[in-house]
């Protein structure tokens, strides 16, 4: 599907009743075709600097998805790949987060690394860190940004220094709608143990003005550090009202804190692939900011504040802050 089929296939006048009344395979039908409209619109936005389209569409066409997945059910898609969900950020987004880190431009990290991935790791030791980070992390119904819901967002900012501490630590629990969720439950409870007694009567994300204005108003004003940071800004595109086109004109700057694990920590390497020496939990105990005997809680404040405090110790091993 083309740019200009899937902007017709978006605009064109959606009568649910009619897709639903056909059934299941009527239904799923309906999925894949707006998921196929999806990824046309979000790989058009994301390869040209002025789209010809409101990046609104697209957040309602997922917004209209959402619902027929509800009717299809969770477990039917769980293994389906999402077409919305980034693998990694941009070798692009990697300089802009060095250069913010370091009071420099995107430019300047991008000449010296001259599109060589191997140099990332001498670049972000190439000068010394400092200023502020909005540590984020949220707790989803899945992978697929199109398909599900972000149910617990948690944040705080730090200062990048040896001895700072987070400051302004918040949590929000989100919503899900009553059917199916009431009666299938929460999915992936078994990891982030979110059930529906935690979220029932609370705001959806998405119907949260509130919410979405503050978070964006943090975006804006820090740059934002997740650990594999390219899932939430997968999420926060579909989900988060005014991040797309905030991300598109340069306002919102995101880093990688899996990214610095993988450049800076050296037992990476050395450790078998299948032992995910990169995940958070793991990074955290072999830099002591998680005991052996804990594991990581996977609810969005405590991990972003692990993941903060995790950064911290490993720069602070490289003797990286500015004095």
């Amino acid at each position: 599907m083309n740019v200009n089929q899937a902007l017709e296939y978006a605009n064109a006048f959606y009568i649910p009743e009619f897709i639903f009344a056909g059934g299941y395979e009527s239904i799923e039908a309906e999925r894949i075709k707006g998921e196929e409209a999806l990824k046309a619109l979000l790989d058009e936005w994301r390869s040209t600097d002025k789209p010809s389209f409101s990046f609104d569409i697209v957040r309602e066409l997922a917004d209209r998805n959402r619902g027929l997945c509800d009717a299809i059910g969770e477990a039917r898609l769980r293994n389906i790949p999402s077409s919305a969900l980034a693998r990694s950020l941009s070798d692009a987004d990697i300089c802009a987060g060095i250069g913010a880190m370091q009071g420099r431009s995107a430019a300047a990290v991008a000449r010296e690394v001259r599109g060589d991935r191997d140099a990332y790791a001498v670049a972000y030791v190439r000068k010394p860190i400092k200023g502020n980070v909005l540590g984020i992390d949220i707790e989803t119904t899945g992978t697929a940004p199109e398909r599900g819901y972000i149910l617990n967002v948690g944040w705080e900012t730090m200062e990048l220094a040896s001895d700072s501490v987070p400051q302004g630590a918040e949590a929000v629990f989100c919503g899900l709608p009553e059917d199916p969720y009431r009666e299938s439950g929460v999915p992936l409870q078994r990891i982030h143990g979110i059930s529906w007694d935690m979220v029932e009567g609370k705001t959806q994300f998405r119907e949260n003005q509130e919410l979405q204005e503050r978070l964006l108003s943090l975006m804006l004003t820090h740059p934002i550090m997740a650990h594999n940071a390219a899932f939430e800004d997968s999420w926060f595109m579909l989900h988060l009202k005014g991040y797309a086109e905030a991300r598109q004109a340069g306002k919102i700057t995101i880093i990688d804190s899996r990214d610095i694990c993988r450049r800076l920590d050296g037992e990476v390497n050395s450790l078998p692939r299948e032992s995910a020496p990169a995940a958070l939990e793991n990074w955290a105990r072999r830099r002591g900011t998680l005991s052996g005997g804990e594991s990581e809680r996977h609810l969005g404040l405590e991990d972003a504040d692990l993941m903060l405090r995790t950064v911290q110790a490993e720069m602070n091993r490289k003797g990286m802050f500015a004095r």
